[in-house]
C-alpha cells in the first residue's frame, strides 16, 4: 500500500468527525428519515400528549377542587390547577424528548444497526448525535405546543410573559433530548430502562411539579433544585404568572450547560462505540 492511500485512509474518518460547517444539514437528513418512519406510528406518538393533559383534568375535577390555593411565585396566591399546569407543560417536554432519545436511540443503535450504515455515508458521529436529538427536540415540542394551546383554552395562563413558554419549552426539550442521547449510549439492555424510570418518576414527583419547594426539608429541597425539570418548571411556572426575577437566568443557563454537554457526550460516545 503507497503512503498516498495510507494518509487517506487514516485522515478520512478524522476529517468526518472534525467541524465541517455541515452539521445542520446533515443532520437533517436522519431527522426527514425519523419523520417518514413516524408517519406510520402516528397514534403511538400522540399518545404521549395524553399523559399530562389527563393529570391536567385530574386536579381540575377532582384533587384541584380539595386544594383550591396554593402560594405561587412571588408569594401571590394562586389556583392549584394554575399551579400545576406550568409543571405539566415542562413534564410534556420532557417525556416527549426522553422517550424519543432513549428507547428509539437504543432500538436503532443496538438492533437495527441503522447508524452503522450511517457511518457509511458522510455522515460522522456528530451529525448522528444533532440528527437524533432534533427530532427528540421536534416531539418534545409538538406535545408542548399541543399542552400549552389547551392550557391557555382553559384560562390557566395569565400573562403575556406565557408565550416565552413555547422556547422554554423548547430549551427544556433539548436539553433532556441530549441527555437522554448521552444516557442511552451506556444502557447494554432493556432491563438498564428500569434505571431511567427510576430517575424519571421522582424527578417529575417531586421538581415543584405538584408542591412549593417551601414545603420539603431543607436538605430536600437542595436535593430537587439539582434536578433539570426543576428548573423548567421554575421558568414556566415564572413565565405564566407573569413574576419574573433574577433566578431565572440561572435556570436559563443551567439547561443550556446541560443542552450542550449532554450533545457533546452523546456525540463523544458514539464515536467511541462506532469507530473503534
Amino acid at each position: 500500500m503507497s503512503t498516498t492511500q495510507t494518509d487517506t485512509r487514516v485522515v478520512s474518518p478524522l476529517l468526518r468527525i472534525a467541524p465541517t460547517g455541515m452539521y445542520a444539514r446533515r443532520a437533517r437528513m436522519l431527522v426527514e428519515r425519523s419523520v417518514l418512519v413516524s408517519r406510520k406510528m402516528w397514534l403511538i406518538i400522540l399518545s404521549g400528549f395524553f399523559e399530562p393533559l389527563f393529570y391536567l383534568l385530574a386536579f381540575q375535577v377532582g384533587f384541584g377542587k380539595l386544594v383550591e390555593t396554593v402560594q405561587g411565585p412571588g408569594g401571590q396566591t394562586m389556583s392549584y390547577v394554575a399551579f400545576v399546569a406550568p409543571a405539566l407543560l415542562a413534564s410534556s417536554a420532557m417525556n416527549g424528548a426522553v422517550y424519543d432519545s432513549t428507547f428509539n436511540i437504543f432500538f436503532k443503535m443496538r438492533y437495527q444497526r441503522l447508524y452503522e450504515g450511517v457511518l457509511a455515508t458522510p455522515l460522522g458521529p456528530l451529525d448522528i448525535a444533532m440528527g437524533e436529538i432534533s427530532w427528540a427536540l421536534v416531539r418534545g415540542v409538538l406535545y408542548a405546543v399541543a399542552f400549552f394551546a389547551v392550557v391557555s383554552g382553559m384560562g390557566l395562563v395569565t400573562s403575556p410573559w406565557a408565550l416565552l413558554m413555547v422556547p422554554v419549552a423548547i430549551l427544556i426539550a433539548f436539553a433532556f433530548a441530549a441527555i437522554g442521547m448521552a444516557a442511552t449510549t451506556w444502557i447494554r439492555s432493556t432491563t438498564d430502562f428500569g434505571l431511567i424510570q427510576l430517575v424519571l418518576i421522582p424527578m417529575f414527583l417531586f421538581s415543584t411539579t405538584f408542591f412549593p419547594l417551601s414545603v420539603f426539608p431543607g436538605a430536600v429541597q437542595v436535593i430537587i433544585q439539582i434536578f433539570p425539570l426543576y428548573h423548567g418548571v421554575e421558568l414556566m411556572r415564572g413565565l405564566a404568572t407573569g413574576v419574573l426575577d433574577p433566578s431565572m437566568l440561572g435556570h436559563l443557563a443551567y439547561l443550556v450547560v446541560l443542552a450542550v454537554v449532554g450533545m457533546l457526550v452523546a456525540a463523544r460516545r458514539l464515536r467511541v462505540l462506532l469507530l473503534r
